[in-house]
């Protein structure tokens, strides 16, 4: 797959504990990206943030949170990213309990490729 040049970056943000029937909601989120055909995914765990809700989530071991923030990105062209739209927004609306933070910006890649697995060598 090539991806270079202007593309969009779909960043969602949920809480670690959300879920959809007893999976964890960016595993969900992942799976339906992949599935879709999109370039990549990456999950990153937050150590300190607050939402809507405005309840603070910190990683502070006196004060620890079991539901830290999560900020899921995707970068794949702009079509393919509003293709994906309907399917997280049917996710959003049918799952209770979850909340969250949707963004697109648009992005300009510089450089996307798989890694150059190296080939076995001869050790005799």
């Amino acid at each position: 797959m090539s991806l270079n040049g202007e593309a969009t970056l779909l960043r969602i943000f949920i809480g670690e504990m959300d879920k959809l029937k007893h999976r964890p909601l960016y595993e969900v989120i992942t799976d339906m990206a992949k599935t879709q055909g999109l370039a990549g995914v990456t999950i990153l765990r937050g150590l300190l943030g607050y939402g809507a809700s405005s309840q603070v989530h910190t990683f502070k071991l006196l004060e620890l949170s079991t539901d830290l923030p999560i900020v899921i990105e995707i970068v794949d062209n702009p079509e393919k990213i509003q293709a994906f739209l309907p399917t997280l927004e049917t996710l959003f609306t049918t799952t209770t309990h979850v909340g969250g933070l949707v963004t697109l910006e648009k992005v300009n890649v510089i450089h996307y490729r798989a890694a150059i697995t190296p080939s076995k060598k001869n050790t005799d």
